[in-house]
């Protein structure tokens, strides 16, 4: 089970001048939503919990009962999850553990970089601890019986199986990595047509490309920016009949949004820049039937949530420095849609994701943060292979390189990414 709110408060001892007065006890288990001191960084970033975050939130815990604070204590306001979020993962198991025991530092190494649906190795979770708590059980001011049977009914195990199960061979870290900033680009399967990029372009360039690419029978599919600079992908599959798109100095300009809105163009991608400009592109033949967009400083989870109850689904994502634009839209075909936000990489989410069926649908970042959507289509394409790449430069060579094997670009972005 996931107790999901794993904090000092909820561990007591039993009552005193019993047999169970030293008997420690969990509390309120599953009845809290978590606590952001305490919480792991997957509950903060929206992920379904699992065992591995209640050992996250214990180590927390016993770090903050040895050092008697936090590093991420002390943020207030609207975005306090965000800040203290990023906090925590800018955090190193050694920073953070500098001045605790160096069993803290293991055990939570080890939690950090547990998979989803990985089972602890409990009994070596509890060695670490050994000793510091004294040879004489008799003495310690809590029960450790319960930790002593793990210990000892798994060294029986491995006595009769002879198999020793520690991690000897080395395991890629899930949530260690050095933060980068780059183009995260996904790619589909789908039968040979004709696309073309740009990247690079200028607001006064922007134009001569899009006129060149509709002359060519070419539509805009796709649109995102780096450096106050945009790449804009077009290519003949896109189904739309007709298109427009402005260039505007505020992101995502709403009068403009609805008057298109009532001649019945919906949006089909965005981008928005450093400076805070935006590229909006609104297009006819979509089989949307109703839209909306937010535009947030925090990337807009409960809003996305309450548009899902509603119908819409998310179809256009981006940013503009550190605010999103979100756009989600109805008659989306999807039949169910995700959200892996990560500020390093969802690597892990996706291709858990990928597994179950799921595929990349939006992808925005902003410096701090990347989001990818992954949606369940309701029809579901006759090739369902998909994917990513992640690049210091724009993707050229390698788009080339996909296309020799029918895979397009279908998302594009340029943002905080890991290597």
């Amino acid at each position: 089970y996931v107790h999901g709110d794993v904090k000092p408060e909820n561990f007591l001892l039993g009552q005193p001048s019993t047999p169970q007065e030293k008997k420690l006890f969990l509390v309120d288990l599953g009845l809290g939503e978590g606590t952001v001191r305490y919480a792991s960084a997957h509950a903060h970033l929206g992920r379904t919990a699992s065992r591995r975050d209640d050992l996250e939130s214990l180590a927390y815990t016993l770090i903050f009962l040895h050092r008697g604070r936090l590093p991420w204590q002390g943020y207030q306001g609207d975005n306090k999850s965000f800040l203290v979020c990023k906090k925590k993962m800018a955090t190193s198991p050694e920073m953070l553990c500098c001045f605790c025991p160096p069993a803290l530092k293991q055990f939570l190494e080890i939690v950090v970089n547990m998979k989803f649906d990985e089972e602890p190795n409990y009994s070596k979770l509890i060695s670490l601890f050994e000793g510091l708590l004294g040879p004489n059980p008799a003495i310690r001011p809590i029960n450790t019986d319960g930790a002593q049977k793990i210990i000892y009914q798994v060294g029986q195990k491995r006595g009769r199986l002879n198999i020793d199960e520690d991690d000897d061979q080395p395991k890629k870290k899930v949530r260690l990595g050095v933060p980068a900033t780059q183009w995260i680009s996904v790619y589909n399967a789908r039968l040979p047509m004709k696309q073309r990029y740009h990247y690079n372009v200028a607001d006064a360039r922007l134009a001569q490309h899009v006129e060149k690419g509709i002359a060519d029978g070419l539509l805009i599919s796709c649109v995102a920016s780096c450096t106050n600079l945009w790449a804009l992908i077009m290519d003949a599959g896109t189904g739309f009949t007709s298109q427009v798109y402005e260039l505007s100095p505020s992101f995502l300009h709403k009068e403009w949004i609805m008057d298109q809105w009532e001649k019945n163009y919906y949006i089909s991608s965005i981008a928005g820049s450093n400076s805070g400009s935006s590229l909006v592109v609104m297009s006819k033949g979509t089989q949307y039937t109703q839209q909306s967009y937010k535009v947030s400083d925090s990337f807009p989870f409960k809003w996305i949530n309450k548009k899902w109850r509603e119908g819409f689904y998310v179809t256009s994502m981006t940013t503009a420095g550190s605010r999103w634009g979100v756009v989600m839209s109805r008659n989306a075909g999807f039949s169910d849609q995700v959200v892996e936000l990560d500020f390093l990489y969802p690597s892990e989410g996706i291709h858990r994701r990928w597994d179950s069926g799921y595929r990349i649908t939006s992808t925005a970042a902003t410096l701090d943060q990347a989001a990818l959507i992954l949606s369940i289509p309701k029809r579901k394409p006759g090739d369902e292979t998909q994917e990513t790449l992640r690049t210091s430069q724009f993707p050229s060579i390698h788009v080339k390189e996909k296309w020799a094997k029918n895979l397009y670009l279908a998302c594009l972005c340029y943002g905080r990414t890991v290597s």
